[in-house]
């Protein structure tokens, strides 16, 4: 298995987007720092041939403007939570109100929209973030790792 990470262009705030490929004898995966977001996957066709098999976009400006989630790691919480507002312990927290009168994906800016700190480890990658207290409306500071590996091919 091998680990290559290259650039992969900017935000609109400047913030460097890389992307790193896994790759063994059989699969391809390109990762972004952004969103943690799985770029490609590349497979070998029924004749052989590699080919991508997931959705992604071309450039780091064309997720930053799209407001779906396509690969990537969302949020606090994944789907909806209605009326935008849970209770814990006996207290309220609202939350951003992005889809009508409800949260979806962690909000505003859920995960999805951060430029995360990776590291490749020997069989993967390891994309870390700080969400802190109040992001989103969420109380406590999460500090959070998604990891990717790849098996021996």
């Amino acid at each position: 298995m091998s680990v290559l990470i290259r650039d992969f262009g900017k935000t609109s705030d400047g913030n460097p987007v890389k992307v790193a490929v896994l790759k063994n004898d059989f699969i391809e995966v390109h990762i972004l720092n952004y969103g943690a977001i799985i770029h490609r996957i590349v497979v070998p066709d029924r004749s052989g041939n590699p080919v991508d098999v997931a959705l992604g976009y071309d450039s780091a400006t064309d997720y930053e403007l799209n407001g779906d989630s396509m690969g990537a790691a969302v949020g606090r919480f994944a789907n909806r939570i209605g009326g935008a507002s849970f209770e814990l312990n006996g207290k309220s927290y609202p939350l951003a109100k992005n889809d009508g009168v409800n949260h979806l994906h962690g909000g505003l800016r859920g995960f999805d929209k951060y430029v995360w700190d990776a590291h490749a480890e020997a069989d993967g990658l390891v994309f870390s973030r700080v969400s802190s207290d109040g992001e989103e409306g969420y109380p406590g500071t999460l500090t959070l790792d998604v990891t990717y590996r790849l098996l021996a091919g």
